[in-house]
Parts: C-alpha cells; sequence; structure tokens
C-alpha cells in the first residue's frame, strides 16, 4: 500500500555523502493556519473543481478532490477495495453532510481544512524521508563482510523449486531494503531503468544452473551493475516507516473524556435506524472515523492491521445484521479497540514503505499541488 503525502522538506544529517529530505507535515500546517494564504488557495481550488461555474460544487464535481484526499492517505485507487471505499464514500459525506447537494466555498473550505490539518498531524507523528539513493550505500554493503553469509541468508529463504537463476537473483533484490542501499526492486521504474539493466551484464552467466556458489558469484556481479547505475542514475525513495503497537489506543481508552469526545465524533456521521438504533454494520466505518485517535491505519491500507482489525470486528458480531442502541454500540467499538489493543501489545506490526518518486516532493495526490494560472 503507498503512503504519499505532502509536507516540508527538511534537511536531515546522513552517513551517506547525500542528504535526505524529512517531510513533517509542517507547510501544510503553516499554510491552513494563514488565512489569507489558505483562502487564496482554497479560491484556486474551487475555481478548478467548479467545472459549470455556478458558484457551488456538485457531488460530481467534488469527485476529483475525493480521490485526491484519498491519494494523500495512501488509500488504493477507488472502486479497487470494498473496505477503502468506505472511507471514500466518507470523504464525499464529509463534504455534502450525507446529503446528494451541492455545496459553497466556505463549506468546500471548512471540510478541506479538517482533512489538511488530519493529514499534518499524521506527518508530523510519522513523518516521510525522502533518500537519495545514489549506489553508495549498496557499494559498502556488496564490500562488507556481511555480504555472504546474508546474501546466502536470502538466497535460502527464496525457495523456488523450479527458478532459474534470473529468477533468484530477482527475487533476492526484491528483498533488499533502502537500508542496504537498494530501491524496491518491485516498482517498475527500478525493475526496467536498474534490475534488468544489471541483469543484462551477467550475459551467457545466468544460464548456469542454480546453487549456493554460481548464485553468490552472479549476484555480487549484478549488484554491482547496480551500484554504478545508481551512480549514474541516482534513485529519489519516499520512505516511511511505522509500528503500530497499541499503545495509543490505551492511552484513549484510559482517558474517559477524550474516548468519549472521539465516539460522539465518530457516530455523528452514521446512519441511524428507527428508535435511534444502529446496525452492528457500521462498526468498521466507526472505527475508520476513530483512526486518527487510535493512531491506526485505515481499514484497506495495510494487510496485517486488516486482518487485526477485521478479526477484531468479527468478534463483536460485525455482520450479524444486528442493530443496537447507541450505547450498546459504543460499548462494541469500544471491545472493538480493546481486541485491537491486546493483539498489538503481543505482537506488534511495523510497516515499512519505499516509493519511488520523480519530482522532489512525492505525491500521487493533486491536492497541493500549485494551480495552473
Amino acid at each position: 500500500m503507498n503512503k504519499n503525502s505532502s509536507g516540508k522538506m527538511m534537511e536531515k544529517s546522513s552517513s551517506s555523502s547525500s542528504s535526505d529530505k524529512v517531510m513533517d507535515g509542517s507547510d501544510i500546517t503553516q499554510l491552513v493556519e494563514n488565512e489569507k494564504v489558505f483562502s487564496n488557495f482554497v479560491d484556486h481550488k474551487f475555481q478548478e473543481l467548479d467545472t459549470d461555474c455556478d458558484g457551488k460544487l456538485s457531488v460530481k464535481e467534488l469527485q476529483p478532490a475525493v480521490a485526491d484526499i484519498g491519494a494523500a492517505l495512501g488509500l488504493p485507487a477507488q472502486g479497487t477495495n470494498p473496505e477503502s471505499d468506505y472511507i471514500y464514500t466518507e470523504v464525499l459525506n464529509e463534504f455534502t453532510h450525507g446529503k446528494l447537494q451541492k455545496i459553497s466555498k466556505p463549506e468546500f473550505k471548512e471540510v478541506l481544512s479538517d482533512f489538511l490539518l488530519g493529514m499534518a498531524a499524521g506527518l508530523k507523528r510519522d513523518p516521510v524521508v525522502i533518500l537519495r539513493i545514489d549506489g553508495e550505500d549498496l557499494h559498502e554493503f556488496v564490500e562488507s563482510l556481511t555480504f555472504e553469509p546474508e546474501t546466502l541468508s536470502i538466497f535460502s529463504e527464496i525457495g523456488l523449486p523450479n527458478g532459474s537463476l534470473k529468477d533468484y537473483i530477482i527475487k533476492a533484490f526484491e528483498k533488499l531494503t533502502v537500508e542496504h542501499g537498494m530501491p524496491p526492486a518491485t516498482d517498475p521504474w527500478v525493475m526496467s531503468n536498474v534490475v534488468e539493466p544489471a541483469l543484462e551484464c551477467l550475459g551467457d552467466a545466468l544460464q548456469q544452473p542454480i546453487s549456493q556458489d554460481t548464485f553468490l558469484v552472479a549476484f555480487k556481479k549484478a549488484a554491482k551493475s547496480i551500484v554504478q547505475l545508481l551512480k549514474e542514475q541516482p534513485a529519489i525513495v519516499a520512505h516511511s516507516q511505522n509500528t503500530f503497537d497499541g499503545s495509543c489506543i490505551k492511552k484513549l481508552l484510559s482517558n474517559k473524556f477524550e474516548l468519549d469526545k472521539a465516539m460522539d465524533s465518530a457516530l455523528r456521521g452514521i446512519p441511524r435506524e428507527r428508535h435511534g438504533t444502529i446496525s452492528k454494520e457500521y462498526l468498521g466505518v466507526a472505527l475508520d472515523s476513530l483512526a486518527a485517535s487510535a493512531d491506526l491505519p485505515p481499514l484497506g491500507a495495510i494487510d496485517q492491521m486488516d486482518d487485526i482489525m477485521n478479526e477484531a470486528l468479527k468478534m463483536v458480531g460485525v455482520g450479524d445484521g444486528k442493530v443496537v442502541k447507541e450505547d450498546e454500540f459504543k460499548k462494541l467499538l469500544t471491545e472493538v479497540l480493546g481486541s485491537i489493543m491486546l493483539q498489538l501489545e503481543g505482537n506488534s506490526v511495523s510497516v515499512s514503505t519505499n516509493s519511488i518518486v520523480h519530482e522532489p516532493v512525492p505525491s500521487s495526490s493533486t491536492l497541493l499541488q500549485p494551480s495552473s494560472p
């Protein structure tokens, strides 16, 4: 899943010859808190979206903004995942208040401000580091004493019964990380511009039968070729690391005032049945609304976390078609949070995300990109 966001880039000291940059969200905060600048920003964005120039935004005209917010949150494209589609629907509902009606510029500005400040808070908590990978760190790894034992360990983990030497080398590069000085080999740009040219340098050597010895020699030669390729054309990588250990959930559950406040906010947009009851089907939607307060990713964003969160939801009977009173709904939601907390305390989830970017600020979202004059 990509965690591409926009924020302030600050110089950060690095052990390599090149500088890394840290995006901490402070530029977003400064934008929103500067009333004159933010108003001008909203004017331009509103004008771009208002294609019929009637001074209001329809549901259709809002779709590009909703898609941009989803991309900035790191969600998969709309329509590709049922869980994340809930979030897209909720984003749209925030703008339209759940009604299929047009919204004014002040309404657009208010909701956009809330989303941007939420993104800034997320970046402040989990900054994105921009790495310029130029081959130096990979060269150090290849020439280090740990290269051979670590490479052989990777070889033993691959397990391709009918795999060729080329297959093994590609899989091995996919297992190397930015800490080794290797950009993500699963990225199409890296594969076509870095890995495949390095494999071509091996020529007929790739036809050899697979063994530890032939793999080690061929992999080292390919790695040295990649070092040279990265020197000639460095790769720019957006790197983020986050560990979900349940500590923020525990903090939220221990503070009744903050928990009640977060619960009330999460339930504000949830549809009610007769007599104010709520379908348990909406527990997942409510959990998504609590995600920022509990330091949880949106459902659909991280597979490992999805498994934990969905299991917790199943334990309280999501999908049984029942409706409950609001107090019972909150109680069930609290149980879900508690279950997730216990699982994460016993086995935390660490997520490292690396994405190739081709501009100084990585973002598949155009939300914070300058408007055309």
